[in-house]
């Protein structure tokens, strides 16, 4: 590993703060979700999409069909736009799939606002969906394209952190306007969306160019100039050429060895072993149940017999920051990703299994209740803070410069398939009028995550601290899971003498030169 290039972060400000304002993308996707389960529990959005109904705990309620449809066209949506990423990004860069987002996510806002009936609502949702797609997809390539290796975890890790801040504000919102009982109930949270792609799209026209993207089309000077601009003095002109000469080799070597990207090429040789961790990852969030508290939050908190639903959400996605700030630091300080990743999803698998098994002995009670929302809490800090944090930089930094988006892409695409699916049934298992499962629901998550710890106990090897192309070497040389921590790539060593012969030519070059210049120079009088 470089551990010579391995800065403090004080001096790595930059690209700090360059990957943190690319990171708040993922704030409008929390934003949005959070609210749109909290609009679900409200009266005034449950008098326009909704029914009366005096059985209910607020006298209102909402039929199984269009909560699917709410729910699900907003996966829809990132399934389509997952399509379209990778052959975008082929051609126009990152920086400009990131900007796209924020054009859809503008005229997703402004149909949903205007909505009167649940088919414009999720028409609405549908292009909400799809800068969904842009900004997770470019979003976490470019933050992982242009991280140092040292601070992957963190800013990574950041894009999974704003997640929660968004769902965080969007909780809060909700609280100030549940009791209004018109439009504006609702209206006033989805208004707050438009700051986001706002601010984002001034993000985007200040930021370089991903210098590994650069690279891939052969734009070599630009690529050295936006590397340069991205590690700001946090490095010597010597080991800022190291970092950039390794670059260099690995996209050559990938080109070398498979010519141009092609979609296939995720199935055929290592990119086989490589596309199946990606998409591991990322389904994990589905597989986790994070989706159906994504989704239905505060209803199925509703529906378990939860006083205050809202306050019951607050608390989770509070939780979930807490937790998501004490995994990046112990992600980067202390544990690697294997380690971390296993963590929190063996704590998952019993956060759910406790929770089910609390709901199944005494359904119905205050203390399933109360025992629901100890382990949801439980869920949220070491879920959120652990697996969900971790699978960000997982996701990007297994796969290969030349097919990232392409990984990315499908990864995603599967991931919402899932998400779909999630947002499908869940009504038919917790609304009052289907299978009314309400906690019990949650055996379902408490199996799902124990397959995806088995999962990763077996496959994913731990890659913190590594150079993508530092990985790159290991998956080619197929090194076995056990040894990629201690492995010692060539890589590196290969780009260091490199620089350091270059240095002794230039310098060899400066003594003839002067000799040259200044003949008697050398001669003693």
């Amino acid at each position: 590993m470089a551990n010579n290039r391995q800065t403090p972060l004080r001096d790595n400000w930059k690209v700090i703060l360059i990957c943190g304002s690319v990171a708040l993308s993922n704030c409008q996707y929390g934003f949005d979700t959070a609210t749109m389960a909290s609009f679900q529990a409200m009266p005034g959005f449950l008098r326009v999409f909704g029914y009366p109904d005096p059985k209910l705990p607020n006298g209102w309620g909402i039929d199984t069909v269009s909560q699917q449809l709410m729910t699900s066209f907003l996966n829809v949506g990132t399934m389509i736009g997952v399509l379209f990423t990778a052959l975008f990004g082929r051609y126009f860069g990152r920086r400009y799939g990131i900007w796209i987002g924020t054009l859809f996510c503008y005229a997703g806002c402004a149909i949903q606002i205007a909505a009167t009936n649940v088919a414009q609502l999720c028409a609405g949702r549908a292009l909400l969906g799809v800068s969904n797609a842009y900004f997770m997809t470019f979003s976490n390539a470019y933050i992982s394209e242009c991280a140092p290796p040292h601070l992957r975890t963190i800013l990574a890790g950041a894009f999974g952190l704003t997640s929660a801040v968004g769902s965080l504000l969007g909780a809060v919102v909700p609280m100030f306007t549940r009791d209004l009982q018109n439009k504006h109930s609702y209206q006033i949270g989805l208004a707050c969306l438009f700051f986001f792609p706002t601010l984002i799209s001034i993000v985007c026209f200040v930021i370089p160019e991903s210098p590994r993207w650069l690279l891939v089309k052969g734009r070599t000077i630009e690529a050295e100039k936006a590397l340069a601009r991205l590690r700001g003095n946090s490095l010597r002109p010597d080991m800022l050429e190291e970092e950039f000469v390794e670059m260099v080799r690995g996209i050559e070597e990938e080109k070398a060895l498979a010519g141009s990207a092609a979609f296939t090429d995720l199935f055929k040789g290592t990119n086989l072993r490589r596309t199946i961790i990606c998409i591991g990852a990322v389904t994990s969030r589905a597989s986790a149940g994070f989706w159906v508290f994504l989704s239905y939050g505060a209803y199925f908190y509703q529906q378990a017999g939860i006083k205050d639903p809202f306050a019951m959400q607050l608390y989770k996605i509070t939780g979930s920051i807490v937790g998501s700030a004490l995994g990046i630091f112990l992600g980067h300080r202390f544990f690697g990703r294997r380690t971390i990743l296993l963590f929190g999803t063996a704590w998952a698998a019993i956060a759910m299994f406790a929770a089910a098994l609390g709901g199944t002995i005494a359904p119905g009670s205050q203390a399933s209740a109360k025992n629901f929302i100890a382990w949801s809490v439980v869920f949220g800090v070491l879920y959120s803070g652990f697996s969900s944090m971790i699978t960000w930089p997982i996701s990007a930094e297994v796969v290969n410069s030349r097919l990232r988006l392409y990984s990315l892409s499908l990864a995603t695409g599967i991931d919402y398939i899932f998400a779909w699916l999630t947002a499908f049934t869940s009504p038919y298992f917790i609304n009052p009028k289907a299978l009314n499962w309400g906690v019990r629901y949650c055996w379902i998550w408490a199996g799902s995550n124990a397959i995806t710890f088995v999962f990763f106990w077996f496959l994913l090897p731990e890659m913190k601290g590594r150079s993508l192309e530092e990985i790159d070497e290991m998956f080619e040389k197929r090194v076995p899971i056990r040894k990629f921590a201690t492995y010692e790539c060539e890589c590196t060593k290969q780009a260091h003498d490199l620089v350091v012969e270059k240095a002794k030519i230039a310098h060899t070059e400066d003594i003839e030169k002067e000799a040259m210049e200044n003949p008697k120079s050398g001669v003693s009088s």
